[in-house]
């Protein structure tokens, strides 16, 4: 008898220490840009980032079709993808990078937790090393990782016309909001 419940204990504590080192997934993360000028103001939200985060590596990835991203002004959507974003020959972005201080985070205490990360973004088929502070949230049922960064059109080479070149921000402001559940 005391065979099987040491069993039960090593099977019992191999499953939990699986659950504990699984990837947390998200299907339907956030990402907003704004662009603001004294002539207009532009946004747009997607709702549909796909991302995959490792609490014990510490390793993030992002990724999201270019398309995705709503406008209140069709127009606008229409000539962002086939203007600026050229979505048809560049459909996604995505990050790939590393919470430099993992150490910092427990993923498995509720609270708040300051966060580096650094990484490559690619937008419009051009890779950038970049580095921006974020915030990870753990509450009991799930993981929230948040972040805004400054993204600059040219770095990406991403042309805007002479006639609306008032109109976009030479920075845009990204704003990240991805909930992973826990389970």
């Amino acid at each position: 008898m005391k065979n099987k419940n040491i069993l039960f204990l090593f099977i019992f504590l191999g499953f939990a220490m699986n659950i504990s080192a699984q990837k947390l997934i998200s299907k339907n993360g956030h990402i907003r840009f704004y662009s603001h000028t004294p002539v207009e103001d532009i946004e747009a939200n997607n709702f549909q980032v796909v991302s995959i985060l490792d609490p014990e590596t510490g390793s993030v990835q992002f990724t999201l079709l270019i398309k995705s991203f709503e406008f209140q002004k069709k127009l606008m959507q229409e000539h962002f993808n086939e203007n600026y974003m050229e979505s048809d020959e560049y459909p996604k972005a995505s990050f790939t990078g590393q919470i430099n201080n993992l150490s910092e985070i427990n993923f498995e205490k509720d609270g708040n937790y300051s966060a580096k990360v650094s990484g490559d973004l690619t937008i419009h088929g051009v890779t950038k090393k970049i580095n921006t502070p974020g915030t990870i949230i753990v509450s009991k049922d799930k993981v929230t990782a948040t972040a805004v960064l400054i993204v600059l059109p040219e770095d990406y080479n991403i042309t805007i016309p002479d006639v609306v070149k008032e109109k976009i921000a030479k920075e845009v402001e990204v704003t990240i909001d991805v909930s992973y559940n826990k389970n």
